[in-house]
């Protein structure tokens, strides 16, 4: 492994120990085994290093979820699209409560993001890739359907998908799991329907 593979391992080491913010880059390179010249050398910053870290930890959560559903993929072939997408939610729930440490080191960079705007572009570019992925691993949608249907399929995942892991960050008891989205979903299609109206 070289210096920058080894400086990666550890900053992703940093970032679910101590979190973003309280990572330094003598931390990084404590855990990396590497020198603070390393850093500039191959990432040119500690934050470069640090996004690429975070970045990649999260593909590998994503490649996770990916593997999670394929292996399942074979059960559900008769399944209905809501009947699917009921059945992932228990498996990116497992797959979460393996990565917690990652998705609080997640939740703490979005409020650096109001701080550090020079970061914003990198995580929009990156959450503009989760939309399509998540669009299609929770299969909401044919990921050969034209990109806006793609994108607003996406965004509607992302928005559950980071409103599910804050309830499950505060209280995993009450947080909605599979069947609960699946019986929104129906409940808020239904009100799409012709209301009677009352004189």
């Amino acid at each position: 492994m070289g210096h920058r593979e080894q400086l990666l391992a550890g900053a992703k080491k940093c970032l679910l120990d101590k979190g973003y913010a309280r990572t330094t880059a003598r931390d990084i390179v404590a855990a990396a085994k590497t020198n603070l010249g390393s850093i500039g050398y191959h990432f040119g910053t500690k934050d470069a290093l640090m996004n690429a870290a975070l970045v990649q930890a999260t593909e590998e959560w994503a490649a996770g979820i990916a593997q999670l559903l394929a292996d399942s993929e074979a059960m559900d072939a008769t399944a209905t699209p809501l009947e699917r997408f009921e059945a992932s939610w228990p498996r990116v729930l497992e797959l979460f409560e393996q990565h917690r440490a990652l998705w609080v080191t997640q939740f703490e960079v979005l409020t650096q993001l109001h701080h550090s705007p020079e970061l914003r572009p990198y995580f929009s570019a990156a959450q503009e890739g989760a939309r399509r992925a998540l669009a299609t691993l929770l299969r909401l949608i044919d990921p050969a359907a034209d990109e806006r249907s793609v994108r607003s399929a996406g965004s509607f995942a992302l928005a559950m998908l980071f409103g599910v892991i804050a309830q499950w960050l505060v209280d995993p008891g009450k947080a909605p799991h599979g069947r609960d989205l699946a019986d929104a979903v129906r409940a808020v299609a239904g009100a799409g329907q012709a209301m009677p109206v009352h004189s």
